[in-house]
């Protein structure tokens, strides 16, 4: 029985939702598997590629509507993010920057020009995009962001820099946020732009299978359109990384899912002691408590769908799904590498891959301290951050 059937989790899905779950699983299964490992062990990912692959397929920003965009409901999104990320989380990453952060921001930001303009080549995926967020000092906390854009007559020129960009290097645009005299603000920078400048992070041993850059700015000019008109302040971003984190609480679930799959086959295959490994008490009771694991972010995923359709989700309520699920999944593939044993430390096995990469997704979009804190101040009314 797979872990998933305890629950008969696809008895709670629509249709159209497993229609989509599995064309996703489809396209991960002709385009990722074959060749993610040797992605993952050189540090080198085929972006362009990949992402016209995804953009045929309808999966960017496919959760948004119009500009070319499918359109489709926010779990139909969180399906397809657990099969991108049972893939691999750094292809995940790809998309979900691409959708839930850059043409997000855009879509609700934007003004009808710059829409117009971006979207639908991103949809596509023949353009690529990245999200200006994070700083080398200002990772938890972006209201200490350094990066400032001033006027200057009509211009915006924008000095600064950001870390851990996500498509940052092979981006045609980036999302950039920026302290401005009045406030946090975005702007849209062609990475043609002079003055821009990417950097990709090397010597990584998490989502090598996906592309991180620094992003510099030095005396970068931009036109008084290059802001995004709909927001001002942290209001912003941090809409845009909610986004990202309610793709995240499935995503996880998708990497836990693909490290159980194979720690059961193998431990059905291998044996020892004359029998197989799956026979001896302390691996059933190994894969009895993952399941349950499994099966219980499954649901809390599903849940997180249900009230973002309905309109209905908060915050706190995305902090829930993206501490527990990237906590539990982490645990889960640390506890599937142990059945394999030495064989688990290999990439002839995606365990050990999963693993190291859902250290970083641990980490970004908000650490599993700040959303514990998040979650604490809900329940008490009391802020903890200062």
């Amino acid at each position: 029985m797979h872990p998933l059937d305890l629950i008969a989790f696809d008895d709670l899905l629509s249709e159209e939702e497993r229609s989509i779950r599995d064309v996703t699983r489809s396209i991960v299964d002709d385009v990722v598997r074959p060749k993610v490992a040797h992605w993952w062990e050189e540090g080198e990912v085929p972006a362009r590629e990949l992402m016209a692959a995804f953009g045929d397929a309808g999966l960017l920003g496919m959760h948004l509507e119009g500009y070319g965009c499918a359109g489709t409901s926010a779990t139909s999104y969180g399906l397809a993010a657990m099969e991108l990320e049972a893939g691999d989380s750094g292809i995940r990453s790809m998309v979900s920057v691409q959708g839930s952060l850059a043409m997000y921001a855009i879509h609700r930001f934007g003004s009808d020009e710059q829409r117009e303009r971006w979207l639908p080549g991103m949809a596509k995926g023949s353009l690529i995009g990245c999200f200006g967020l994070t700083e080398a000092d200002a990772g938890s906390n972006p209201a200490s962001m350094r990066t400032r854009a001033r006027k200057d007559g009509q211009d915006w020129v924008l000095d600064g820099s950001k870390m851990w960009i996500t498509n940052g290097s092979v981006a045609d645009v980036a999302i950039v946020w920026a302290q401005t005299d009045d406030g946090v603000r975005g702007f849209l920078v062609p990475t043609d732009t002079p003055g821009f400048q990417a950097n990709v992070v090397h010597h990584k041993v998490s989502l090598r299978a996906s592309i991180t850059s620094e992003l510099v700015f030095r005396d970068l000019r931009l036109p008084a359109d290059a802001v995004l008109p709909g927001v001002k302040g942290l209001k912003g971003p941090l809409s845009c990384l909610n986004e990202a984190r309610f793709g995240i609480a499935f995503g996880t679930m998708g990497a836990a899912r693909e490290c159980l799959e194979t720690a059961l086959r193998y431990a059905m295959e291998r044996e020892q002691f004359d029998k197989p490994i799956a026979a001896f008490q302390l691996t059933q009771q190994k894969l009895v408590d993952m399941s349950l694991e499994l099966d219980k972010g499954m649901l809390l995923a599903l849940q997180l769908g249900r009230l973002k359709d309905a309109e209905k989700i908060t915050p706190e309520q995305i902090s829930v799904g993206k501490l527990n699920n990237a906590r539990e999944a982490l645990a889960i593939a640390r506890e599937c590498r142990s059945i394999l044993g030495g064989n688990g430390i290999t990439l002839e096995y995606p365990i050990i891959r999963h693993m190291n990469n859902l250290e970083s997704v641990f980490t970004y979009e908000g650490t599993n301290e700040m959303h514990t804190l998040v979650i604490g101040q809900a329940l008490t009314g009391i802020s903890a951050f200062r």
